[in-house]
């Protein structure tokens, strides 16, 4: 993991207590800015070449917490899906989580990228042209972050940001952008096969030349909904939390490890979808939480999803914000009102026993399950390797000495809800 710059240290001393101090009420956890965010709109953070040579200005727009007197305030910066070919700052797969994000008192930045990709529309992009994409969206998505701390250091902190607890999220190819933000963080990572320094604006190494040198690009955690990362042999003990979403019939974007084709004509590269990294993370010691879309393609969009994914991303937030204990199988719902009691409903359908295991493993139905459930076992690559239709209640055994040793994935979903646990195979 980077460090902080020592020009942030007086701020890292004072910030958390504050934070803290706002999390005494319902702030970040309901929706206690029901109010329009505060919008901002197409706010210069930096510049860099874009894939023609060109000199590309980049800017954000900025939401803000209506109403809100806090002094400082966390930050989540979100990056927009679109195949690092189209998308958009102002996209519908961004602008709702920002706007959620601000309602539940958090800043939410939605960051433009350079797009484009070498090889289009013949003779087609290869993996070095797909690699060099990615890298200029990494580059801009540090410079950001870099952005709003050069902001509250020299610049009067305009937007009130708590640097010490900024977060990066993205969709599909912004989750890419956050995955290689957090683990590509080694002059040595960086893939051989692309030129970072006769392509346009590729130089500057790990961090690159889209603007505000000299401050940190480091983030507390990182939302990756859809996302994949180049290798998880970059993961390593001590790097950035996570959280993921993804589902499993992606066929976009690969749930576990596979060859990302682009449009479903041009094989690009293997990749490590949101199941290989979220096993890596595990294996690493690096808190982690995933929730699988069960049977959805990519980034699914209907309220139910969306509802799911942005609790998850709240209770995630708030382990980090706010000293809570991490919950990854919390499902409630977010109140849209100051005060207002919350439902809470505690969507742990099932227990894994014993853990690790090298024989048998139970899984124990809670009995407030909806019905007849599913059981699904993966691997640590994604793929299926048991399944259970129908399950009604209580308990079943299941022979897991044939398994390779490894980490395993059990996914139960019942008529309204799911829930993931893993389990270790000696």
């Amino acid at each position: 993991m980077k460090k902080l710059y020592i020009t942030l240290l007086s701020i890292a001393l004072f910030a958390p207590a504050i934070s803290h101090a706002q999390c005494a009420g319902e702030r970040y956890f309901n929706y206690v800015f029901p109010a329009s965010p505060v919008l901002t709109s197409n706010i210069t953070y930096g510049s860099n070449l874009s894939l023609t040579g060109a000199t590309q200005s980049l800017e954000l727009d900025i939401y803000e917490p209506n109403g809100d007197t806090a002094s400082l305030r966390p930050l989540v910066l979100v990056a927009h899906g679109g195949s690092f070919l189209v998308g958009s700052k102002t996209g519908s797969d961004v602008v709702p989580i920002c706007n959620a994000l601000a309602k539940l008192g958090y800043v939410a930045a939605s960051i433009e990228y350079r797009l484009g990709m070498n090889g289009l529309p013949f003779p087609g992009p290869d993996s070095s042209d797909a690699t060099e994409a990615v890298m200029r969206g990494v580059h801009d998505g540090r410079a950001a972050v870099r952005f709003f701390r050069k902001n509250a250091a020299t610049g009067g902190n305009t937007y009130k940001i708590d640097t010490t607890n900024i977060f990066f999220a993205g969709v599909s190819a912004g989750g890419f952008i956050a995955l290689q933000m957090a683990y590509l963080d080694e002059v040595t990572e960086i893939p051989s096969f692309i030129d970072m320094v006769g392509q346009p604006g590729l130089t500057g190494g790990i961090e690159g030349n889209s603007g505000n040198p000299g401050y940190s690009s480091e983030v507390k955690a990182i939302i990756n909904i859809c996302g994949a990362l180049g290798d998880t042999a970059w993961m390593k003990p001590g790097d950035e939390p996570l959280i993921s979403f993804h589902g499993t019939n992606d066929q976009t974007v690969p749930f576990g490890s596979a060859v990302i084709t682009l449009s479903g004509l041009y094989p690009l590269l293997q990749v490590d979808g949101s199941f290989s990294v979220n096993a890596k993370a595990v294996e690493a010691g690096i808190p982690t939480c995933f929730e699988i879309y069960e049977g959805q393609g990519h980034v699914p969009s209907s309220a139910p999803y969306f509802d799911t994914t942005m609790v998850k991303i709240r209770t995630f937030l708030n382990h980090f914000v706010c000293n809570t204990p991490l919950n990854c199988n919390y499902n409630g719902s977010i109140v849209n009102a100051v005060g207002a009691g919350m439902e809470e409903i505690q969507n742990k359908l099932f227990s894994i026993y014993p853990n690790p295991s090298s024989e048998n493993i139970t899984i124990q139905l809670n009995q407030n399950t909806n019905g007849p459930v599913n059981i699904t076992v993966f691997n640590s690559i994604g793929q299926e390797v048991i399944s259970v239709a129908q399950m009604m209640s209580g308990k079943q055994v299941f022979n897991v000495r044939d398994l390779p040793k490894g980490i395993y994935h059990v996914l139960v979903n019942d008529a309204k809800n799911s829930d993931t646990l893993t389990f270790i195979k000696q």
